[in-house]
């Protein structure tokens, strides 16, 4: 099954597990969006097209993250005029999973483990990882620095060989 949904001025294609990025939407990560401006829901050759919106279905979403787009160059030029301006603009973005896809009249599904749960106890898995490896490499750091410190000691004690004296010049004899 999938929909087309219109959000931030633009028009999306999406199904189930779908992830996309679209305008700046309210909500932080884990959070539930449901989008309500359904233009088309499509099953195999079945298709509800709405009038300008299919009335009753909607899309729902959680938020993976607040994300920010690729810096975008914006530059005037006027010839011969001495007029130049340029800037430059990051646009905002949401980047959303699609949970659930509803016709009209249709009941949410079950919901399961939310991802946004499960990445939380992940983040804190590696968290706590790195706080037990973080004393090792702290050890292993100081090792090399004292192998440095002998690596220097060493060629201090070497002399270079003596250069060789350069050879003399002759004057050249006038004419």
């Amino acid at each position: 099954m999938f929909a087309v949904i219109r959000t931030g001025g633009k028009q999306y294609r999406v199904a189930k597990d779908d992830v996309i990025s679209v305008e700046k939407l309210d909500g932080g990560e884990g959070a539930s969006v449901t989008l309500d401006q359904v233009l088309m829901i499509g099953n195999g050759k079945n298709a509800t097209i709405g009038a300008p919106l299919v009335a009753g279905a909607s899309v729902t979403a959680t938020v993976l993250e607040q994300a920010r787009a690729d810096k975008i160059i914006v530059f005037k030029k006027k010839r011969r005029k001495d007029y130049r301006r340029k800037a430059g603009h990051r646009q905002d973005l949401t980047v959303l999973r699609i949970n659930d896809i509803r016709a009209s009249g249709a009941k949410p599904a079950a919901k399961k483990a939310e991802p946004a749960e499960e990445a939380k106890k992940a983040k804190k898995a590696k968290k706590a990882k790195k706080a037990k490896k973080a004393p090792e490499t702290k050890a292993a750091a100081k090792k090399p620095a004292a192998k440095k410190a002998e690596a220097k000691a060493k060629p201090a004690a070497k002399k270079a060989p003596a250069k060789k004296p350069a050879a003399k010049k002759t004057p050249k004899k006038e004419k």
